[in-house]
């Protein structure tokens, strides 16, 4: 996690200059929509910005072949959305690789965050710098907000391996409900069927 850093890169190397500072209790949702220079996919997790490292290829193909996929059996009254913030309260604002939404959370084009109520599944494919994260705090988090199905994707020899949960509504946690290699088949949060092996294929190799 870092604080916001906008330098005139003439004055960096400045002794005398003075770095930007959180504000005292951190920032806030709000922030991330009016605050200048901020790299892209900045995240706000406990009032403190995250800046996001660049992409693997595993991590940028994974999202993709679960992207398509998603998109081409959800029901109409679904969406999926690629890296687009959430906001979960006013200290925590990730952005989840995909978003599966509900149709209405389309609120036009100047939107610039869902809210937990229009989420019903968060993916996020794990990346060396984002482990605990991914892992641990953003689950917990997704949880405690009411959303209820959360993927956590994983590599293993260059292929994904997806770890399902769906919300435990009494306690606000989520509970495994499988691991999958090869082949994900589930029927929630609707009929889902993806050849995780298909990952290095192009989307129109797999029409």
């Amino acid at each position: 996690m870092g604080a916001l850093m906008t330098v005139d890169p003439r004055r960096a190397g400045d002794p005398d200059y003075e770095w930007p500072r959180p504000p005292a209790g951190g920032y806030t949702s709000d922030d991330l929509d009016r605050l200048p220079n901020l790299p892209p996919h900045t995240e706000l997790i406990d009032g403190s910005l995250v800046f996001v490292s660049p992409q693997t290829r595993f991590h940028l193909r994974a999202i993709r072949l679960l992207e398509y996929a998603l998109l081409a059996q959800a029901p109409d009254e679904y969406d999926v959305d690629r890296e687009f913030s959430v906001e979960l309260d006013r200290r925590d604002r990730p952005e989840p690789d995909l978003a599966v939404t509900r149709a209405e959370a389309d609120r036009g084009p100047k939107q610039t965050r869902l809210l937990p109520e229009d989420v019903v599944l968060v993916v996020e494919v794990v990346s060396e710098e984002s482990v605990e994260r991914d892992r641990e705090v953003k689950p917990r988090k997704y949880a405690a907000a009411g959303i209820r199905h959360f993927w956590r994707v994983e590599g293993d020899d260059g292929r994904p391996v997806v770890y399902a949960y769906e919300l435990d509504p009494a306690t606000k946690t989520y509970a495994p409900t499988g691991i999958f290699h090869d082949q994900l088949k589930t029927r929630v949060p609707f009929d889902i069927e993806i050849d995780l092996t298909a990952i290095n294929e192009r989307p129109r190799d797999r029409r």
